[in-house]
Order: structure tokens, then sequence, then C-alpha cells
């Protein structure tokens, strides 16, 4: 029975996907490389900033920015230019409006 439970939580820890995340200082230190979007038709991913970390389950947008990188789950880099980035977000005001628009960008949070 032990194992099982033991089985489970490792299996769902890695099920829980990417939302966790940390703005660095420099793109060398970065997961990923992000440009923010004027416009919600230009982002791949419409990114909702939750309140609690238990609220950025899943892959659907919803992140919660630590304070320390060794707490995120990835770290991220707001560049300059799109032509530089590696998803294109915007931020948008309601929980239920995030999501991917460009679901073949949607491994770089797994």
């Amino acid at each position: 029975m032990k194992s099982i439970l033991t089985l489970f939580f490792c299996v769902s820890s890695f099920l829980g996907y990417a939302q966790k995340v940390h703005a660095v200082k420099y793109a060398n230190q970065a997961d990923l490389r992000i440009f923010v979007v004027a416009y919600e038709n230009q982002a791949d991913l419409k990114v909702y900033k939750v309140a609690y970390k238990n609220q950025a389950e899943g892959n659907k947008g919803r992140w919660y920015f630590v304070k320390y990188a060794n707490a995120a789950d990835k770290k991220v880099y707001f560049v300059d230019y799109p032509n530089q980035s590696d998803l294109k977000i915007y931020f948008v005001n309601y929980s239920n409006q995030a999501g991917w628009r460009d679901n073949s960008k949607k491994h770089l949070f797994y």
C-alpha cells in the first residue's frame, strides 16, 4: 500500500506542469525567453497572475511568481523584441481568460 501511494505522488508531481515562475535578471539564467505582446491575438499564451501558489496548478496559463529561483518550476527572462523570444504572452485580467492560443508551444511548460 505504501509503495502504491509513493508511486502515485511521484507520478503526480511530474504531471503538475510548471506554472511557478521566477523572472531572472540575465538571459543565460533562464529556461525560457518571453516577450509580452500588446494585443491578445498576438500571444501564444494568455497568462493570469494568481495570488496563491496552489492556484497555479496545471498547464493552463495561471502563473504564480515566486521570489526565489530555486522555488520556481521555470525561470523566465523578459526580452525586448519578439524575435528574441521562445514564447509570446499576454497578461489577462481574469482567470477564466487564461489559456493557450498556440498549442504547439505547450511543450515548453512540461
